[in-house]
């Protein structure tokens, strides 16, 4: 089994946009909006979204969710880590080594959980 896709809520769609945009820059993904509601970036094994909740209620972050990106090298998650600030993101973890990974941890414009480890 393979993971399919996975999509975090949003309650503002175009600074979701604006900030994976610039977040996945030079990734190679293509960005697919087929509704105002949902936004996709597809690459070669890897779909993820942003989406306003089908049933209309605010987007909400949970406390333990959290998107894990593997990024490949130590220098890559340290990137990562600092670009998302820069986009306004939230320091959740700073760049270090955790087990066997080399990982760091931010909270998106709507707080949601991301991971970029090696």
């Amino acid at each position: 089994m393979k993971m399919n896709y996975f999509v975090v809520g949003t309650n503002d769609m175009e600074a979701s946009k604006t900030f994976y945009n610039s977040l996945f820059e030079g990734a190679g993904f293509q960005s697919l909006s087929p509704s105002d509601r949902m936004t996709f970036w597809v690459g070669e094994g890897f779909t993820f979204a942003t989406a306003i909740p089908f049933d209309t209620k605010p987007a909400a972050n949970g406390n333990g969710p959290m998107v894990g990106f593997c990024v490949a090298t130590k220098e890559s998650v340290d990137k990562m880590h600092s670009l998302a600030v820069q986009l306004g993101g939230t320091c959740e973890g700073a760049p270090n080594q955790r087990g066997p990974k080399y990982s760091a941890y931010v909270r998106d414009l709507d707080h949601n959980k991301l991971c970029f480890s090696d």
